[in-house]
């Protein structure tokens, strides 16, 4: 089969192209606003792009359309496809029915962890010679890639709560119909398609109603928001993490971390993550692989060579003594625990976060007011404000003389560059490209003259 991609340089709908080239499909696609990693992946593996969406591609003559939830009426291509009563499909239910049907699906949902669980997860099992497949929002470092078809039954997919297609307003998670699903936390999110957290946590009862009596539910048992999903109803066995009478994890003396269930000792856990919420990622991991049939000892292995994901904490380099880091964190709760992780690691070298508020609901201004709380513990904050519906100066204000704001790409990077010293951690924060800022800086940086000792 032929199938053509719109939107295809999105993480999903990248790995959604990945996985079908493997299972031998022929794979073509398109978009706009490209940048790494994702369009680096996708030309390595043969699969052609093309840029904008020029209705001439339906002269390609694909057997199939597969659209992401980046196109809405009024695309020229889509609109080509809809005149011409072309075949089409969502990308979720296009891997729901051509890849996931006959296998033991494992889905990690949540409002943050996703991906790191997901990657976790997926490493855990092929620690354990399992191979499975999956379909991560990001590239886990053990693997190098976001997607791969596996060679068993089992698949980890990434469980996203955002809408499925311009034609599919249900959760893209309601199509894969895990047998082990984790719920690591729920939190008000994508304002732009959702009016308020009861409306998320109807589409987490969803997904839950879709999960077999056989299967297993493990969630974060300190999270209310979750608990109410599960009252809604639920027909699956439970595990819960974080809580005494469930999963639980300990740092101890040595910093190593005690790992037990139901009260039991388990096994100890030495890595280099930061921070609880690393922790109960791990945890969720490790319930949810016990599951599938990973004894806890060689799921524990696994994550003491786990070497987390792209843009999760990821050294990007060091110029004149400056560590520069980049990581995907987007949300009030995300940009602090980011933080909180990096102080504990750093402990009293400065850091300066560089914010680019970048998704749907930071643009709409949904978390102006707690934006500058969850930046507290940096030493100096520069945001990118360009293309806001709401005074970033003003959300800032809190943060005092520490924080600048700026409208130009080029103005933020030499004001970084200029206030930064040796010894310094840079934490820059984006879903985005955020205009190759990342090179940019560093490049900077590396002019600035060492400190005469």
């Amino acid at each position: 089969m032929h199938i053509h991609i719109l939107g295809i340089c999105g993480t999903f709908m990248g790995g959604i192209a990945a996985i079908a080239r493997e299972a031998g499909h022929e794979v073509t696609g398109c978009d706009t606003a490209v940048y790494p990693p994702m369009s680096t992946q996708l030309k390595s593996q043969g699969i052609g792009l093309i840029e904008g969406f020029s209705p001439d591609q339906v002269e390609l003559r694909p057997d199939l359309f597969v659209i992401g939830n980046v196109v809405a009426r009024g695309n020229p291509l889509m609109e080509e496809i809809l005149n011409r009563n072309l075949p089409y499909i969502s990308g979720p239910q296009w891997l729901a029915e051509n890849i996931l049907r006959e296998k033991w699906v494992l889905a990690v949902a949540g409002t943050h962890g996703k991906t790191t669980t997901s990657s976790m997860l997926a490493w855990i099992l092929e620690y354990a010679g399992m191979a499975p497949g999956f379909l991560i929002g990001g590239i886990p470092q053990n693997f190098g890639s976001s997607a791969r078809l596996g060679s068993s039954s089992f698949f980890v997919i990434e469980a996203d709560e955002y809408d499925t297609a311009f034609f599919d307003k249900r959760s893209k998670f309601v199509h894969f119909r895990p047998r082990t699903a984790v719920l690591n936390n729920l939190e008000f999110d994508h304002a732009d398609i959702f009016p308020n957290l009861a409306a998320i946590e109807q589409q987490f009862h969803h997904f839950i109603r879709v999960v077999p009596g056989n299967g297993l539910v493990v969630t974060n048992g300190r999270d209310p928001n979750l608990e109410r999903v599960l009252m809604k109803g639920c027909w699956t066995p439970v595990e819960r993490f974080g809580m005494d009478d469930g999963w639980q994890a300990q740092t101890l003396p040595d910093g190593e971390i005690s790992i037990r269930f139901m009260g039991r000792f388990q096994g100890r856990l030495r890595w280099d993550l930061m921070g609880e919420h690393n922790r109960m990622n791990a945890l969720a991991a490790l319930a949810a692989a016990r599951h599938a049939g990973v004894s806890i000892d060689a799921g524990i292995s696994a994550l003491a060579q786990f070497k987390n994901v792209k843009r999760r904490m990821e050294v990007l380099g060091i110029a004149s003594n400056i560590t520069v880091y980049d990581d995907f964190a987007h949300h009030p709760t995300a940009i602090r625990t980011t933080l909180d992780g990096l102080r504990l690691k750093t402990g009293a070298s400065r850091i300066i976060a560089v914010l680019e508020p970048r998704s749907n609901t930071m643009k709409m201004g949904v978390w102006r007011d707690s934006l500058a709380d969850s930046l507290a513990a940096a030493d100096l904050v520069f945001c990118y404000a360009a293309n806001l519906g709401w005074n970033a100066g003003e959300a800032l204000a809190p943060l005092g003389q520490k924080v600048q704001t700026h409208e130009s790409l080029e103005e933020l990077i030499a004001a970084v560059a200029g206030a930064a010293q040796a010894g310094d951690q840079v934490l820059i924060m984006s879903n985005g490209g955020f205009g190759g800022i990342h090179e940019k800086l560093l490049q900077a940086l590396s002019l600035k003259p060492l400190p005469v000792a």
